[in-house]
């Protein structure tokens, strides 16, 4: 069975859910964010392609106030949630790291990466 990361439950406040796979001096820190139009999920690794610092120096906030971009609070860089590219601030162009995930149910999971590099995949 995968990892389980959140719930789509946990998604309804802000639109977005942070998280952290594993222990130590390096665990997996990423983030959820559902997609603006409703029609999806997306996780990325929790690191600003700028300055490698966490998204959310504001802790949980990744998103803008009106949910259409995931925001760097350090710089306020803003990358686009479909596809994690930033559009605005100091390093557009590049993008976030991607993290596979399948919804099953409720359940937002770690998943294989999927062959066609979606990194949102719906089971049931």
């Amino acid at each position: 069975m995968t990892q389980r990361l959140c719930r789509l439950v946990d998604l309804e406040a802000t639109g977005s859910a942070g998280f952290q796979v594993g222990e130590g001096e390096w665990p997996l820190r990423g983030f959820v964010a559902r997609l603006p139009d409703g029609s999806g999920v997306r996780a990325w690794v929790n690191r600003c392609p700028h300055a490698r610092h966490p998204l959310d120096l504001l802790p949980g906030r990744f998103l803008t106030a009106d949910g259409q971009w995931i925001q760097c609070s350090s710089h306020g860089a803003l990358f686009a949630p479909d596809s994690g590219i930033c559009v605005a601030g100091p390093c557009v162009g590049r993008g976030l790291q991607p993290i596979p995930i399948v919804v099953i149910d409720d359940e937002i999971r770690l998943a294989e990466a999927s062959p066609n590099g979606d990194n949102a995949r719906r089971s049931s």
